[in-house]
């Protein structure tokens, strides 16, 4: 299966690679002209030839168009800000799980100071996405926004809403997702920090419409609860 990169853009049947990812191309994957990748501008993906292959610049020179994946739901995930090595997996593994947008959360009991300083962030986050989509095949990149107070995050409409919550009583998050499922949906996913969320939190959940969801009687790690939630609803939606 050929590697897939993302692109500026595509004008006039070319597209270039400037800058690290061109010396990373060049030093580590070795790159020659002649060789056929995949590229990405973002909106298509084009089967495509090295047309030159120097340290600082690779330029592509498409072949075809190559047909659009099969749609699937647009998932949002809302992740409070948890310590940074391990927000950093959320990103990549989110991104390897096809969410559209990722939104760091400002919850009661995330650290403090990880507000402040996420927003120098997020250009890293951004980075780690791109290289995780390329490695997935993606055909489009995710959005990662700065980050928001909670209020924000609950004010963002979906055609289904859904928090993760350790609460006992909490539906399975298997069971409370619809029977009905189109490629119009957006699902929207809110993830708590690592001490939970407080009572103050959960009651704004139910003024704003969000479904309370469990993963089950386990008390997993927040970064966990992330990718296990977004594992199920990824098979979900396949399964429609």
């Amino acid at each position: 299966m050929r590697r897939r990169f993302f692109v500026n853009e595509v004008r006039n049947g070319k597209a270039q690679i400037e800058g690290d990812e061109a010396r990373h191309l060049t030093r580590v994957l070795r790159v020659e002209a002649g060789q056929r990748y995949e590229i990405s501008d973002n909106r298509d993906v084009y089967l495509a030839e090295i047309e030159t292959a120097r340290k600082e610049s690779v330029v592509f020179r498409t072949l075809e168009k190559l047909p659009p994946p099969e749609p699937s739901a647009r998932v949002e995930l809302y992740a409070a800000l948890i310590k940074f090595d391990r927000f950093e997996w959320i990103v990549e593994k989110a991104t390897e799980l096809g969410v559209s947008e990722i939104v760091p959360v400002e919850a009661t009991r995330s650290d403090r100071g990880l507000e402040k300083a996420a927003a120098k962030r997020v250009e890293r986050w951004r980075r780690i996405a791109l290289e995780a989509s390329q490695q997935s095949r993606r055909t489009l990149l995710p959005e990662i926004t700065e980050p928001v107070p909670l209020a924000q995050a609950l004010a963002r409409a979906g055609t289904y809403r859904y928090v993760l919550d350790e609460t006992p009583g909490a539906v399975p998050l298997m069971r409370a997702l619809p029977a009905v499922r189109t490629v119009q949906d957006t699902v929207n996913i809110l993830t708590g920090p690592e001490g939970g969320w407080t009572d103050d939190e959960h009651g704004a959940f139910a003024a704003a419409g969000w479904i309370p969801v469990s993963m089950g009687p386990l008390i997993l790690r927040a970064e966990t609860a992330v990718i296990a939630a977004l594992a199920v609803i990824s098979q979900a939606w396949l399964l429609r």
